[in-house]
């Protein structure tokens, strides 16, 4: 089972990132990755509302029911509920 680092750990790797990086370059990376969590979660969201809204507005057509009679057909009704 992995270790969580201590208190020693965590100020050694938060050294060796200002070393690498510099107290500049931080706050923009910090910025960065802050604006990619959002538009990703932003893009799922319009993904799940489009997909609710192409599903409301499918139509299908109606089923085509063959008659007694020789070559005659008529439309069946249409059901009206609705699948979950």
């Amino acid at each position: 089972m992995p270790q969580i680092p201590g208190g020693f750990e965590l100020i050694l790797i938060l050294a060796v990132v200002l070393l690498l990086f510099g107290g500049k370059k931080i706050p923009q990376l910090a910025k960065g990755l802050g604006e990619g969590i959002r538009n990703f979660k932003k893009s799922v969201k319009d993904d799940d509302e489009t997909e609710v809204a192409k599903d409301e507005t499918t139509t299908e057509e109606p089923k085509k029911v063959e008659g007694s009679e020789e070559g005659a057909t008529t439309e069946a009704p249409k059901d009206t509920t609705k699948q979950a």
